[in-house]
């Protein structure tokens, strides 16, 4: 997920600091960055969702968190330890890449009635509408990097869904 505003939406440029756009090549590196988190934490036996937050140059890895449980989120996590660690305003300036959001895509990799993994349909964009004071935006899913998030998730979610006796 990709967060940025649009200076010409908000009246209040204190409070909402300027944000540079990430050109392609940013955006890739972010996806890369996150996928390296989601690689490991498959690698230890972890939950395959994974954020990293990338500085307001576009380019700095500040800070990465994977999944812990199916309460603590990568990205609350991420959030919560971000929070603790910068000024909002510094934040604002920053992009939070994601694995994975809520969607029939994760719910079909998952299989139905995975007790490991409760698929919610609440979309990324579904949920931002109700913050209309901040413009933010969603790049994604991205189509070639999505592919490989499914097909490296799929190492993971193969195994709870044949424990659970689900097929594919």
């Amino acid at each position: 997920m990709d967060t940025r505003r649009d200076t010409a939406a908000v009246s209040t440029p204190a409070l909402f600091p300027e944000r540079h756009p990430m050109a392609p090549a940013q955006i890739a590196a972010g996806v890369q960055a996150v996928l390296a988190v989601q690689r490991r934490a498959v690698a230890l036996g972890k939950r395959p969702f994974a954020a990293a937050l990338v500085g307001p140059d576009n380019d700095t890895v500040l800070l990465m968190h994977q999944s812990v449980d199916q309460v603590h989120h990568a990205e609350s996590e991420l959030a919560r330890l971000a929070y603790k660690h910068y000024p909002k305003e510094f934040l604002w300036r920053c992009t939070l890449f994601s694995t994975w959001e809520p969607n029939d895509q994760l719910y079909e990799l998952t299989g139905p009635g995975n007790k490991e993994n409760f698929t919610m349909d609440w979309h990324t964009r579904d949920v931002l509408k109700g913050c209309p004071q901040k413009d933010i935006e969603v790049i994604g899913p991205l189509e070639e990097e999505g592919r490989t998030v499914v097909e490296e998730s799929d190492k993971y979610w193969s195994k709870t869904r044949t424990s659970s006796g689900l097929s594919r």
